[in-house]
C-alpha cells in the first residue's frame, strides 16, 4: 500500500493495523502520523515576497486641502444655484480629489458625514458613486427608497425633510417630479443636492464639463452639440452648464421636442455674459459641424407612454458614425448612460475610439465628491 497518496486519516488507520490481518484480533498501540502539507511557518518563509503588513501604529495625516466657504450648507437644484466661478471651483475641487484618489492619498474631510439618499426611481451610477464617495472622505450613505419611508403612508416631503436634517448632514434625491425637491430643500435645515429630476441633471452635466476639461485642457471656445429629445433633463442641464462656463451649445432637436423656452432664455442670458452662444435647430447635420463633442441620451424611457411615436420621430437624429465624420476630426462622443445601442448611437460609435461615455461615468464621482466636500465640510 502507498502510505503517500491516503489522506492523512487513511494514513492513520493503515499505519495502525497493517500488521493485524486476522480479523477480530486486538488493534495495536495508535501513534499520530504528521501532516504531508508544511506547517505555516514553512509555507510563510516560502512566500515572503507575497506578504503585505496592513495597519500599524497611528493614522496617516491628512493633507491640508482649503476650498472657499461659500458652498458650505448650499442646495444644489439646477446648475443655476452656483455662479461661474462657483462652478470653477468645484471643477478644480473635483480635479484635485481626483489626483488624491488615484495617488492613494486618504482624504476623509467628511469623517462624521452623513448623508441621506432617496429614490423614487433606480439608479446605477448615482447610487455607486454617492455612496462609494461619502465613504472615501470618511462619511457614510444611508440608501433610501420610497417604500422604506413614511412617505408611502402618507407622511409628507415637508416632514419628512425635518426629519432628515435632525439625523443626516445632507440629502441627494433622485425624483420624478422637481417640486419634490424643491418641498425638500423648503423644509430641510441641510444641503439638498438634485440627484436627477424631470427637469435637470446637474451632477452629470457638471461631470461632463469637466470630463471635456480633461479632453481639451479648457472649456471656453468648445462645441458642444446635443442630438435627441431635447426635452429632457439632459438637454436643459447641458444648455444651462456650458453656457455658464463659455461652451457653445447646439440642440438638434424635433420641433415636437424642443426645451423649456425657460431654459433657452436663461442659458442665453449666462452665454453672454461667457461669450458663448446657445441655438436650438431641427437639423443635426448642420448642428454638428465643427463641433468638438456629440452627446445624445435615450430616445426612449421607461416614463414615456408615445414609445413608438418617439422612436419614429427621433430615428433622424441617432448618432451615426457618419454624423460623427461630420464634425471636427478630434470630436468626442458622450452620452449619460444607460444607452441603447443601435437606437439612438451607433455601437461602432459608443464603443469606439472617440467615445469617452466611461470617463463621463468615472467623473460622476469625482465631481460629487466636490460638491459634497465643499457644502458639508
Amino acid at each position: 500500500m502507498d502510505l503517500a497518496s491516503l489522506t492523512d486519516q487513511d494514513r492513520f488507520v493503515s499505519e495502525a493495523t497493517a500488521d493485524q490481518p486476522v480479523q477480530g484480533q486486538a488493534v495495536a498501540s495508535l501513534r499520530a502520523v504528521a501532516p504531508a502539507t508544511p506547517g505555516y511557518e514553512s509555507l510563510l518563509s516560502l512566500a515572503t515576497d507575497r506578504i503585505i503588513s496592513l495597519g500599524g501604529v497611528g493614522t496617516p495625516a491628512l493633507s491640508t486641502f482649503t476650498v472657499s466657504s461659500r458652498l458650505r450648507q448650499r442646495d444644489m437644484l439646477s446648475e443655476v444655484d452656483l455662479t461661474p466661478d462657483e462652478i470653477h471651483e468645484v471643477l478644480e475641487t473635483a480635479d484635485r480629489l481626483k489626483d488624491m484618489l488615484h495617488s492613494g492619498q486618504p482624504h476623509n474631510y467628511l469623517a462624521g458625514k452623513t448623508l441621506a439618499m432617496f429614490f423614487e426611481h433606480p439608479s446605477t451610477r448615482t447610487r455607486i458613486s454617492l455612496q462609494a464617495g461619502m465613504a472615501q472622505l470618511g462619511g457614510q450613505a444611508i440608501v433610501l427608497n420610497q417604500g422604506d419611508l413614511q412617505i408611502s403612508r402618507g407622511e409628507t416631503i415637508g416632514d419628512t425633510a425635518q426629519i432628515f436634517s435632525r439625523y443626516v448632514n445632507g440629502i441627494a434625491a433622485r425624483v420624478a417630479s422637481h417640486d419634490t425637491l424643491l418641498a425638500l430643500a423648503e423644509h430641510a435645515t441641510v444641503p439638498v443636492y438634485n440627484a436627477l429630476s424631470d427637469k435637470y441633471h446637474p451632477m452629470q452635466s457638471l461631470s461632463d464639463m469637466l470630463s471635456l476639461k480633461e479632453q481639451y485642457g479648457s472649456l471656453a471656445g468648445l462645441k458642444l452639440v446635443y442630438v435627441g429629445d431635447g426635452a429632457n433633463n439632459m438637454a436643459a442641464s447641458l444648455l444651462l452648464a456650458g453656457a455658464a462656463l463659455g461652451v457653445d451649445v447646439v440642440v438638434a432637436t424635433p420641433a415636437v421636442y424642443q426645451p423649456d423656452p425657460d431654459v433657452v432664455t436663461r442659458a442665453k442670458w449666462l452665454a453672454s455674459s461667457a461669450g458663448c452662444t446657445v441655438e436650438v435647430t431641427a437639423d443635426p447635420w448642420a448642428a454638428v459641424r465643427d463641433a468638438d463633442a456629440i452627446y445624445t441620451d435615450v430616445h426612449v424611457s421607461l416614463n414615456h407612454v408615445d414609445g413608438a411615436t418617439r422612436a419614429v420621430t427621433l430615428a433622424p437624429y441617432k448618432v451615426t458614425e457618419e454624423l460623427m465624420a461630420a464634425a471636427k476630426p478630434s470630436a468626442v462622443f458622450m452620452h449619460c448612460l444607460p444607452m441603447h445601442r443601435g437606437v439612438e448611437v451607433d455601437a461602432s460609435v459608443a464603443d469606439g475610439p472617440q467615445s469617452i461615455i466611461f470617463e463621463q461615468a468615472e467623473n460622476r464621482l469625482h465631481l460629487q465628491k466636490a460638491v459634497l466636500l465643499q457644502t458639508m465640510c
